[in-house]
């Protein structure tokens, strides 16, 4: 004998949270012989995907942290140890180029990188680009010229960018959506250590040991994760249901967006970094830079819109709300927190006049902060299901943050200037899980993993912009406020010269140049603050009246 049992069977693309449509599943069951009503209980859904239990997911989960730690800790190494870097081969001009090229190779890479994964497996790139992370930063510590440093840098952050975003999509594999916000406050946490050490122990590191032990010291600890990564991460992750062959995912990829990305981000540096730096902005090399970015902007957007079968942007995400209004709004903050966390250091050393080693370590709190309230944020946001709190939240304290610091000045105590950066960071912990669950929410299920690539896109792009753009303005106002500042005299132009080459000098000029120049460091990085309020102020209007969709909201 038996039963008919009709039950709802939501469709995947069905809201978790709201109306659901009658869909019906018709079965039926054999009653037993003892004529029990009773059903069997329903086996409980497994915590992770791909059968994987909590042990292996553990292992696994561990080194994407491992990993997040690694390139953490590189990206904010540099933030209080370029001044000794630049000072050493005497060309601070070219700072920015130490982590724009960085950050422009790690923004091509990442997408061709995720696409490959789906016909290789996770497995082979993740170890590939771990591997080459590591061959590239013995290069950086052995590098005799500032070109070559740069050009190991760019390196570097081709293998860094890989493990980021391999990071993302095997998580993506094992965990849910909707249970990923448990996960968020870990990440949050690493990345705070992280990024907390690398700031500490850059100025050490180059005041103490030598410049060079900064990218050595980082080696062992990579060698050491490739050993675990080759055991722990299964062979076929990522490829066990996926006909996808190596073939049909190159001529899939979007290489002409992603080659047009590349040509917009590169002309745009070399642009900025050159233009009333290094040469008058009315050099051909400097013309030409700027006009070619400008000119494939258009061509970029037409490319993703009408020829692109797999576009590296879907144009949606940035012409429709919600989506378009989260990734502008993070894309801002991006460029605020790498402007603060690559320009706080000079303030510290040519202002303040402290050592490499003391500037890193007042920034470790701001750091401790932001993983704090960053995990705090993600944990709210799992239990509540909401979002809109923790981005207006955020934005404000950014405009708070960027306002505070256009107060600091020469006589502003040290305590006081690194309390300065407590706003901001609190913005960065209260905005980043936010925008990144809500971007998630706001797509549709199949889109998920297309979502969290643009995700780490834009704040990729808005890195690169952040540092470029910063360094323009801070170096045009230098060079103003320097001219206007440093009074006529013996050796005045030797002191410019040497000031904007190398900010170790500053130390050792005598008064009243020394007084001079710190008056002109000073003046320049409000006028730099100032830009970074504004900004700060436009993104706050561009997020206020967007509509922010709960967790389980999807609407493709």
């Amino acid at each position: 004998m038996t039963i008919t049992i009709i039950e709802s069977s939501p469709s995947e693309r069905e809201p978790l949270i709201g109306h659901k449509k009658d869909y019906v599943t018709v079965t039926t069951k054999p009653l037993s012989d003892t004529g029990s009503d009773d059903d069997e209980p329903e086996a409980a859904a497994p915590p992770f995907l791909h059968d994987a239990s909590p042990a292996q997911f553990l292992v696994i989960f561990s080194q994407i942290l491992v990993m997040q730690f690694i390139g953490c800790f590189d990206a904010t190494i540099m933030a209080s140890s370029h001044p000794a870097i630049t000072s050493h081969f005497r060309a601070a001009p070219a700072a920015s180029w130490l982590s724009t090229s960085f950050l422009l190779a790690s923004t091509a890479s990442q997408p061709l990188v995720g696409r490959l994964s789906d016909a290789t497996g996770r497995k082979p790139l993740f170890l590939a680009c771990l591997s080459l992370f590591a061959a590239t930063t013995a290069w950086c510590a052995a590098a005799q010229s500032i070109g070559s440093l740069v050009a190991a840098r760019g390196l570097c952050g081709v293998g860094a960018g890989g493990l980021m975003v391999l990071g993302d999509i095997i998580l993506s594999d094992f965990v849910p959506v909707e249970r990923r916000g448990l996960y968020y406050p870990y990440s949050s946490i690493i990345y705070g250590v992280g990024c907390t050490l690398g700031a500490a122990m850059g100025g050490f590191l180059a005041e103490h040991l030598g410049w060079r032990w900064i990218f050595a010291s980082q080696i062992p600890v990579m060698l050491v994760c490739l050993c675990i990564s080759a055991v722990a991460i299964p062979h076929d992750l990522g490829i066990k249901d996926c006909t996808t062959s190596l073939r049909n995912s190159l001529n899939d990829f979007d290489f002409l967006g992603s080659g047009l990305l590349c040509i917009i981000l590169a002309t745009m540096i070399l642009g900025l970094n050159l233009g009333g730096q290094i040469l008058p902005w009315s050099h051909p090399i400097v013309t030409s830079a700027l006009v070619v970015c400008i000119t494939c902007i258009p061509v970029f957007l037409y490319v993703e819109w009408r020829w692109a079968s797999h576009p590296l942007v879907p144009l949606d995400f940035i012409s429709h709300a919600p989506k378009a209004n989260l990734l502008a709004s993070n894309f801002i903050s991006t460029m605020l927190t790498n402007s603060v966390l690559f320009n706080m250091p000079i303030f510290l050393q040519a202002v303040l006049l402290a050592s490499a080693t003391r500037s890193g370590l007042q920034l470790m709190a701001p750091f401790a902060v932001t993983s704090l309230v960053s995990a705090l944020t993600a944990y709210t946001i799992a239990r509540t299901q909401r979002l809109r709190w923790s981005l207006v939240a955020g934005t404000s304290f950014f405009l708070a943050g960027a306002l505070a610091l256009t107060r600091l000045t020469r006589h502003t105590p040290h305590l006081v200037a690194v309390l300065t950066l407590v706003p901001t960071s609190v913005g960065q912990g209260l905005q980043n899980p936010g925008t990144f669950l809500a971007v998630l929410a706001a797509s549709g299920r199949d889109r998920q993993a297309v979502a969290t690539s643009i995700m780490v896109l834009v704040r990729s792009v808005g890195q690169v912009v952040g540092i470029a753009a910063s360094s323009l303005l801070l170096q045009s106002s230098l060079r103003h406020y320097l001219g206007q500042l440093v009074e006529e005299g013996p050796g005045r132009d030797e002191v410019i010269a040497s000031v904007l080459s190398s900010i170790e000098s500053i130390s050792s000029l005598k008064p009243p140049y020394q007084m001079q120049v710190v008056g002109s460091y000073e003046k320049a990085l409000r006028a730099l603050f100032t830009g970074l309020a504004i900004l700060a102020f436009i993104s706050l209007l561009i997020l206020c009246p967007t509509k922010i969709p709960k967790i389980g909201s999807r609407k493709g």
